[in-house]
């Protein structure tokens, strides 16, 4: 009875193995017929070649070595911001007065310190793949997100540097001014115009819509951003700075949030029922990575935003709300399969990991909406 089932196991696992030959043979023909023609060469023809290849080989060593892992991940980062400690919502008042020598100091905005903190981790922590030149030439001409290999990291990069960029928006025009009608604070200004800028610029700009020639990198201005958010952060403490810790700002920055990932669960959506390719889907793991890389950010965000807006949750009831909502967000953070998969719903053989992570973000957002519903009585 098994007989058939046993057989054509055998010609699917024949067929995979049959695949995999034949692809790494494409692989390796470049490099055959190179060694080829490089050996029947002259001596210093051969070393002229090498001088040239040993950079490349360098580069993509690094590459690899860069690509192979995140440094520093930990879902548990935001317990580094010890918001424990806090006493005041951010941009209250904790010294009435100044006297003697002591300075008078006003609360930290821990919403800041997830922003810088997620930065840093992007640029500093780890090395930024989507300005790297090799990354950008792609493998062979194909891009490097339309391949299984060596994209995750950069794909969970950007999913980060989104939901940062989104942040950095609302803290410059409503979080850091008096009712969103006072003057932009200029260290947040400053911080968002970096974190807006391209995230694929490397030392050369190609020919293309910009003029060709040097110019500054990605991470440069994501690091001036770094910069920027301490300055205020600085300013804020020493009350020089402000924090409208308001219920209808927190209000707006949640339905902001809500509609980030919303958009994000949408692309999981089309992908998963568009394509049904399973373990073979090669644009599969850079959605399901970047999707992971937003809710990576935005748990630690919203920890921040937890701490700054601590008076209204507390005096709202939001506390339990907003504790499933972490918890939502940090079950889709530990999903970590090896192979990303997009098979089909209800297939066997093949999970579906873009399904599996938008649902946990759905319910993400769902008590999101819940929470800002709350907030609009």
């Amino acid at each position: 009875m098994l007989d058939p089932l046993i057989e054509g196991l055998k010609a699917l696992w024949a067929g995979l193995v049959a695949l995999a030959k034949g692809l790494w043979h494409s692989i390796l023909w470049p490099f055959r017929a190179a060694h080829r023609f490089v050996m029947r060469r002259k001596i210093w023809i051969r070393i002229v070649i090498a001088l040239l290849i040993l950079p490349v080989v360098i580069g993509y060593a690094l590459l690899i070595w860069n690509a192979a892992w995140i440094r520093d991940y930990d879902p548990a980062y935001p317990d580094s911001f010890d918001t424990a400690s806090r006493t005041v919502s951010a941009g209250d008042q904790v010294a009435v007065e100044a006297t003697g020598n002591a300075a008078q100091t006003c609360g930290r905005s821990y919403t800041v310190d997830a922003v810088a903190y997620l930065t840093d981790f992007n640029v500093n922590k780890n090395n930024w793949m989507s300005s790297n030149p090799l990354y950008k030439l792609g493998f062979f001409g194909i891009d490097w997100d339309r391949t299984w290999i060596l994209d995750n990291k950069a794909a969970f990069q950007r999913g980060i540097h989104q939901a940062i960029g989104r942040t950095a928006i609302e803290m410059s025009d409503r979080l850091g001014r008096v009712r969103g009608t006072s003057q932009i604070d200029p260290n947040l200004k400053s911080a968002r115009g970096s974190l807006q800028f391209d995230q694929y610029t490397w030392f050369i700009n190609p020919v293309g819509d910009r003029p060709f020639g040097p110019t500054t990198r990605s991470q440069t201005y994501y690091r001036s951003a770094i910069k920027s958010l301490n300055a205020y952060q600085s300013d804020l403490v020493s009350c020089k700075a402000t924090f409208d810790a308001r219920a209808d700002n927190l209000m707006q920055f949640i339905d902001r949030i809500a509609n980030d990932i919303g958009s994000t669960s949408a692309s999981l959506k089309t992908r998963a029922e568009a394509y049904n390719a399973g373990w073979f889907d090669t644009r599969a793991d850079d959605i399901f990575w970047n999707a992971k890389g937003q809710l990576y950010a935005y748990y630690g965000i919203l920890k921040g935003a937890r701490a700054d807006f601590s008076d209204i949750i507390t005096s709202r009831g939001l506390g339990t709300l907003w504790d499933e909502m972490e918890a939502q967000t940090l079950s889709a953070i530990n999903l970590d399969p090896l192979i990303v998969s997009n098979g089909k719903e209800d297939g066997w053989l093949m999970p579906t990991h873009l399904t599996t992570i938008g649902f946990y973000i759905l319910r993400v957002r769902s008590n999101l909406v819940e929470l800002r519903s709350i907030l609009d009585r």
